[in-house]
């Protein structure tokens, strides 16, 4: 059995304007794995760490998964994608029990090949059964997995799960990685021996979106809409979602990468440890993202939680966008609104009303997520930069402190994705915060940086 584990993901750095730039080269993904079975058998710990990075919400808690959730997995140069789904309890009968299944099954209808995973430490299950049954009647290729398996007893006890009929079960521990590497090597050479599987899919050049919000104020149905299909459970019951769930939209010769986050809730006492670990995933997510839609529900109003979940967003370097959700049912003053973001949100983001159940304004949407990203995207020249500081000093006076004003000799911007500007002065001592507020809101306004976090590098000559 191979001790062999996947490589750990890279994290993405901002663009520097002084390196060349290139964009990233079409990868082959060889194939698409559903990954199946009963609740709590370890199906997102495995996906974890195949993928050598903690991308899925893992508990002790059965059901914790309940979405669909794609994790992008390379092995020895060879690209395929994992879909994480929830535990599949015939027995359940409640509606989010039988809404998981069905996420569960329509993963199955879409992938090249299953995962079926059991627990080596419980033995053969009746659900077990139940899930062998299924993946029979869909006639997919599959690998069974016997996780748990830590150890020489773990060895034997995979030996019972001969009695599903579904060929040699692969003995693995998720959470020590014994056998990993085996099961990768597995996986690669099955996707390799399929005719066709091999996709070219485009990486580079993505739009990554994260819809943002306090709990239940519509982000999983917005979704889904701009997805055209239910791709993620959507329920009146707030906290249904409880990772990040991922997506590419196309859109012409636009890609968008569409991020489905937990609803972050404002006060930590009120936190289960899953809740914890969900919005933890959230913000990772506006981390990696590009545009944060900070959701605020029509129904209810703007609510000074919606201000936290903005200053979130502007905290990770995300570009925002405040989404009115549910106007068919809002009642908003839309003037009174933009006065209040302009007023608390360092940002100035736009607004941009939508209704998950008509579909309007998700047109609106997607056309100023594109003009907010290219504006993000986009460098201010160095020319530019200083008439703006310039113009800058002549409206306001930098302030006088003990008798010593500060002077502003040169500006310039030196990254994008957020925006970052370097301004050399003669004594940083001498600059205020009100001041410093000031010449960020003048070079977002003279570089059209409305929405964008604008990052402020004060330095001495």
């Amino acid at each position: 059995m191979s001790g062999r584990e996947p490589p750990r993901a890279r994290k993405r750095r901002g663009q520097e304007f002084d390196e060349e730039v290139l964009a990233l080269p079409e990868q082959p993904v060889i194939g698409v794995v559903a990954v199946v079975g009963y609740p709590n058998v370890g199906k997102s710990t495995l996906c974890n760490r195949l993928a050598g990075r903690r991308d899925a919400v893992v508990h002790s808690e059965p059901g914790v998964t309940r979405d669909r959730k794609d994790v992008d997995v390379e092995w020895n140069g060879k690209f395929f994608r994992l879909v994480d789904t929830g535990g599949i309890d015939m027995g359940g009968e409640t509606m989010m029990a039988e809404e998981v299944a069905g996420q569960a099954r329509t993963a199955l209808a879409e992938a090249d090949m299953a995962l079926f995973v059991v627990d080596a430490k419980a033995g053969v299950m009746p659900g077990d059964l139940e899930v062998a049954e299924i993946l029979r009647r869909e006639k997919i290729p599959m690998i069974l997995v016997a996780n748990k398996a830590e150890g020489n007893a773990g060895d034997v006890a995979a030996l019972a799960f001969h009695e599903l009929g579904l060929g040699e079960p692969v003995p693995v521990s998720a959470i020590h990685g014994s056998g990993s590497g085996d099961l990768l090597d597995l996986i690669v050479n099955r996707l390799g021996e399929m005719p066709q599987a091999e996709r070219m899919e485009r990486v580079a050049d993505e739009i990554g979106v994260a819809i943002l919000g306090r709990p239940n104020v519509g982000k999983s149905s917005l979704f889904n809409k701009l997805i055209g299909s239910p791709r993620v459970i959507v329920s009146d019951i707030p906290g249904t979602t409880r990772d990040a769930i991922d997506t590419r939209l196309v859109r012409g010769e636009t890609v968008y990468r569409l991020v489905d986050t937990a609803g972050m809730r404002r006060k930590r006492s009120l936190r289960q440890d899953i809740e914890y670990w969900s919005e933890k995933r959230a913000l990772t997510a506006a981390d990696h993202a590009d545009i944060a839609l900070v959701l605020i529900d029509g129904a209810e109003g703007f609510v000074d939680h919606d201000l936290d979940v903005a200053d979130a967003a502007r905290k990770a370097g995300c570009a925002t966008l405040v989404v009115v959700s549910k106007w068919d049912a809002s009642e908003i003053d839309l003037d009174d609104l933009r006065l209040r973001i302009e007023r608390k949100l360092r940002q100035r983001p736009m607004i941009v009303t939508t209704s998950a159940v008509t579909g309007r304004g998700l047109d609106r949407l997607l056309d100023r997520i594109e003009e907010l990203y290219e504006a993000y995207s986009r460098r201010m020249p160095t020319p530019a930069v200083n008439r703006a500081l310039q113009d800058a000093v002549a409206q306001r006076q930098p302030p006088l402190v003990h008798g010593k004003r500060l002077k502003i000799i040169y500006g310039a911007q030196v990254q994008t994705r957020p925006p970052r500007f370097r301004v050399t002065v003669n004594d940083r001592k001498l600059i205020t915060r009100d001041y410093a507020y000031f010449l960020e809101n003048r070079l977002r306004e003279a570089a059209g940086l409305e929405g964008c976090p604008v990052i402020l590098d004060l330095i001495a000559r």
